[in-house]
């Protein structure tokens, strides 16, 4: 796996993108090249043509995005991956005839009007081509790596499983420890590895053992180490395949020595400076559309458009966060503070759209002005859950070290919760935003929320 913006992908979707992002530019080359043989050379370097592909380009990675092209989970779907191809094509059609239409010669040659659809044609071929060929490419033997999980409880069985799931990483566990009959024992261990080690060709093994005294068969693991295997830890393993870090088993002596968790005095500047801009000039951009929202919450339901409420913020402190109401003004007055439910009836008509465009959120544009919040981060729990949360999940309060967000890992990662076991799960994915915080892993949060906002995904 490969790192960037401080978060794990795996190599075969990175291979995936690039190649995709070249055949896609060298399909729409080829097309001006052969379409326009005498005019070319003008096209492309007098009229902007290369930077034009370059944006024509863009277009079509993006719609493959939206589309989920690149989400590892599918991509072994054939005709699922096909039928979203086609899609991305028809939408690149219609996008790219839009801004031709209204910029006017912006596609080199004109390719995508009527006189000229060569260019969509390449470009199906190509792709089509192309991801055939990647697949074929990715279920050969000689591109996946053997791995061997040394250890045996839950632990062990949950990276076993992730490994498995995530056929994307290209990965094979040939064996791990619980396939030993009998006791386990350092000897029967040590033979059991390397048995596995001759036999398969091991490349990696990761440890995953709890207790590891007089089971660890720390000379096996030392001969496969001088003969070129990888010896890895599970946690560092657990993090990349998930992108969280697990609470289970988890020492304060780890967050103490583990990479991560510092933030320099150059980035909290930086990141200050970009989350007051953009929520200025949020705000500005979003004027127009603010009476009309106050105007619909108010003929919708009785109380005041604007809601604000108490929540914790960093170093647990209280400020008041602001949002449209997109409730009945006494929808706490029977039970107290709660959780929003699946298909909560003290949601008003207007407050589900609100909710599902996010349109609800606007006023926090104020939050990350003042300095109570930013655009990123763990996003801010009411005092009374906080305390609650605190007694029955341990290091939840490692999360008010930073500002909290609008958006977050949490928020693009996993679904919304509205129970313990939820925000358990959130506060693991909290832990790995920490860890890992800088500009580029905002970029990409903020990235992913504008998809999960256009596509309506995960609204309550």
């Amino acid at each position: 796996m490969i790192r960037l913006f401080n978060v794990y992908y795996p190599v075969r979707t990175l291979v995936l993108l690039i190649v995709e992002a070249v055949v896609v530019g060298l399909s729409f080359l080829l097309t001006v090249w052969w379409q326009n043989q005498e005019t070319s050379w003008i096209l492309l370097n007098v009229e902007g043509g290369y930077l034009k592909i370059v944006c024509v380009t863009a277009i079509v990675l993006l719609l493959s995005h939206g589309l989920d092209l690149y989400d590892a989970s599918s991509t072994g779907e054939k005709w699922d991956q096909i039928f979203r191809l086609f899609m991305v094509l028809g939408l690149a059609a219609f996008v790219l005839a839009a801004v031709d239409l209204v910029y006017g010669h912006f596609v080199p040659g004109r390719v995508f009007l009527p006189g000229a659809k060569w260019g969509l044609v390449v470009l199906t071929v190509m792709l089509l081509g192309w991801r055939g060929a990647y697949t074929w490419i990715v279920q050969q033997p000689y591109f996946r790596e053997r791995v061997y999980v040394l250890g045996t409880g839950d632990r062990a069985l949950r990276l076993l499983n992730g490994l498995r799931q995530r056929t994307e990483l290209g990965i094979e566990v040939v064996g791990w420890t619980g396939n030993i009959q009998g006791p386990l024992t350092r000897e029967s261990v040590a033979t059991h590895l390397l048995g596995l080690a001759r036999e398969s060709g091991v490349h990696r093994v990761i440890v995953a053992m709890p207790d590891r005294r007089g089971t660890l068969p720390v000379e096996a693991l030392l001969e496969l180490r001088l003969n070129g295997v990888r010896v890895e830890e599970a946690t560092s393993w657990l993090e990349k395949i998930s992108g969280r870090i697990e609470v289970e088993q988890l020492y304060a002596s780890w967050m103490i020595f583990a990479e991560g968790f510092r933030f320099s005095t150059f980035f909290r500047l930086v990141r200050r400076s970009l989350n007051f801009s953009v929520a200025l000039l949020g705000l500005i951009l979003s004027l127009p559309l603010l009476p009309f929202i106050w105007m619909a919450v108010k003929l919708d339901s009785p109380g005041p458009a604007l809601y604000r409420q108490q929540r914790v913020g960093k170093r647990n402190a209280v400020f008041f966060c602001y949002k449209f109401r997109t409730m009945r003004q006494d929808a706490e007055a029977d039970t107290g503070a709660t959780w929003a439910a699946d298909d909560d009836p003290r949601i008003t008509r207007v407050g589900k759209f609100l909710r599902a465009s996010r349109l609800d959120e606007i006023p926090q544009l104020w939050c990350v002005l003042k300095g109570d919040m930013h655009f990123v981060g763990p996003r801010p729990e009411r005092p009374e859950f906080v305390e609650w949360l605190s007694k029955e999940i341990p290091y939840y309060g490692v999360r008010h070290v930073v500002r909290p967000g609008i958006t977050g890992w949490a928020q693009v990662q996993y679904k919304y919760g509205n129970t313990l076991e939820d925000a358990r799960e959130k506060l693991q994915y909290d832990l790995f935003y920490i860890k890992n915080a800088s500009v580029g892993l905002d970029l990409l949060i903020l990235f992913q929320t504008i998809k999960i906002v256009l596509l309506g995904r995960g609204a309550k």
